[in-house]
């Protein structure tokens, strides 16, 4: 009896330590890059899809970048798809861009760069590509200022992270 009591409280800690780590993976700042947009052999389509929160500031003016890919190193790079004459990444909005690059499997990792004052909260997005299935990224953070941020799912593959912008 007493052996079986002292496996159910050995039981019990162990589970209520797993439990108490969060698996929701939570975006990061990462402080070098290397953004390769050279890689086009074989040109893809994307459609990015980015929801911004309606707790972010009404409309922001800022500069905004986005770099994503798979474990195998190929690459898509989109320079500034801000456009404040558009009226892109208002609160509560959702918007969707069409960029090519190169051809990828899976995507498994996107980082986001922002670069301005007036600052931006996004809630997810979400790349979908012709021959992988849709990927999602739940951000929920605001982007900082002049620095990559996002996530790198790709489990110990490169994800170009060796030089800065």
């Amino acid at each position: 009896m007493k052996a079986a009591v002292t496996f159910l409280l050995h039981f019990a800690l162990i589970f209520s330590t797993i439990q108490a780590r969060s698996i929701i993976p939570q975006p990061q700042a990462l402080r070098s890059f290397k953004v390769n947009d050279t890689q086009n052999v074989r040109s893809c389509s994307y459609s990015v899809s980015i929801k911004t929160s309606c707790s972010s500031p009404r409309y922001t003016r800022d500069q905004i970048s986005i770099s994503f890919g798979d474990a195998y190193g190929y690459q898509v790079y989109a320079p500034r798809i801000d456009n404040p004459r558009s009226r892109a990444f208002e609160g509560c909005s959702t918007d969707t861009f069409q960029i090519s690059g190169p051809c990828t499997y899976q995507i498994c990792y996107v980082y986001l760069y922002r670069s301005g004052y007036d600052g931006w909260l996004v809630d997810t997005v979400t790349i979908y590509g012709h021959y992988t299935k849709a990927a999602t990224f739940y951000y929920n953070a605001y982007i900082p200022s002049d620095i990559w941020f996002g996530f790198n799912l790709c489990h110990g593959a490169s994800a170009s992270s060796t030089s800065s912008m």
